[in-house]
């Protein structure tokens, strides 16, 4: 873009400056937004009391959008903008300037996100939206981006680093993960599952708990909102386990690491055990992890946003971020096992059949069934993949 392009989303207007930006991951700021004012409301649970600044750390500011968004439309009375290119703070400088006429606590500064958390450390500086938007993997940025957050405070991550956590680069995925990322086909979902555990073991080892709170990707960003708890919540660490895809019959299994055993038994493996030649697996399973196995996604939050978004100007928000929104209330990311009506199509005759018939056929036998939010197209359900296989082949018919 121009040096001096002027961009207008939400009640900002700044200039661009020459860094790189993307207008279309404006549904991420949209819904940053939504979340930070939600928190400033106190209408979050487990988050501050009403009464309390709501403060944003901006680590990795850019342009400064983001901070001016936050205390234009949430309400921070306290934003710390920050990007590492000191070339780009006089930029920051002079978009965050009606910050300061409205009379937010404003600060900026040119120090890699390292150097500042430190500093911040140091200072036991807390914030209640820490905002880090990484370009790569930012695993090494977790830890101390949780002692930055207050108790009940969020934070806010993305990765650019769409190889590593989808099966395309295994090596990469055990040094910036610590963890196996097989091929899947919810290779999106797959990724964010494999962010959130990371930023659980984090937390732990702080003796801290987290709450997801929202989670998406539109391929090329994986996204995810995080609010960190006191304490762990019972039975928390049960959410991190393992992830089995079988890529010959397409069955679906999941394990948590406290009960972790031998894998059943899938549909290749039955038939070919049966045929008495006990030789094992016609097909390995595919199994990726350590990841997060718990919900994606927190309705109640999210309803808070929706109603908040009700109250603000049209403008304000994209309607792609208020159909997203939708789409994560709708879905809140249980059963783990998720496949894209593609697989049911290229294993039945006829194509696949609709997928609200479906998903009806499988509720009326008491299965938990459901549109993926995080990827088009895709649905999950704790039904045995053999049953799942027999009800779209009958609606086939």
């Amino acid at each position: 873009m121009p040096e001096c392009s002027h961009y207008c989303e939400g009640a900002a207007q700044l200039a661009l400056g020459a860094g790189f930006f993307r207008p279309e991951s404006r549904p991420s700021r949209d819904l940053g937004v939504l979340l930070a004012g939600v928190l400033g409301e106190g209408a979050l649970a487990e988050g501050p009391e009403p009464a309390a600044d709501l403060s944003v750390l901006d680590l990795m500011a850019g342009c400064g959008i983001r901070s001016l968004r936050y205390g234009l439309e949430a309400g921070a009375q306290l934003v710390w903008a920050n990007d590492a290119d000191i070339d780009r703070l006089p930029w920051l400088r002079r978009n965050l300037l009606p910050l300061v006429e409205r009379g937010c606590r404003l600060q900026s500064t040119a120090l890699t996100a390292q150097n500042l958390l430190a500093r911040g450390l140091l200072a036991q500086r807390r914030f209640g939206v820490v905002d880090l938007d990484a370009f790569g993997c930012p695993s090494a940025l977790v830890a101390p981006a949780l002692e930055a957050v207050s108790f009940g405070g969020v934070l806010y991550l993305a990765s650019t680093d769409g190889r590593s956590p989808t099966g395309h680069d295994r090596r990469s995925a055990i040094r910036s993960l610590g963890a196996a990322a097989r091929a899947h086909p919810a290779s999106w979902e797959l990724a964010l599952r494999l962010q959130i555990a990371v930023v659980a073991r984090a937390a732990w080892a702080l003796g801290r708990g987290i709450r997801p709170l929202f989670s998406f990707s539109e391929g090329r960003t994986f996204r995810t909102a995080i609010q960190l708890l006191r304490r762990p919540a019972a039975r928390e660490e049960e959410q991190l386990g393992l992830l089995a895809h079988c890529h010959g019959c397409g069955e679906q299994f999941s394990q948590s690491l406290l009960t972790l055993r031998q894998w059943p038994l899938c549909g290749c493996s039955a038939e070919h055990c049966s045929d008495g030649a006990g030789a094992g697996p016609a097909t390995p399973l595919s199994i990726s992890g350590p990841l997060w196995l718990g919900p994606l996604q927190h309705a109640p939050t999210l309803a808070a946003m929706q109603q908040r978004a009700e109250g603000l100007p049209a403008a304000w928000l994209a309607r792609s971020s208020r159909r997203l929104l939708q789409a994560l209330h709708d879905d809140p990311g249980l059963p783990v096992r998720c496949w894209p009506m593609a697989e049911l199509a290229r294993r039945l005759a006829g194509g696949p059949p609709a997928t609200d018939a479906l998903l009806a056929a499988l509720r009326a036998e008491g299965y938990v069934a459901l549109r993926s939010g995080v990827m088009a197209g895709q649905f999950r359900c704790n039904a045995p993949w053999p049953r799942l296989l027999e009800l779209a082949a009958a609606l086939n018919r």
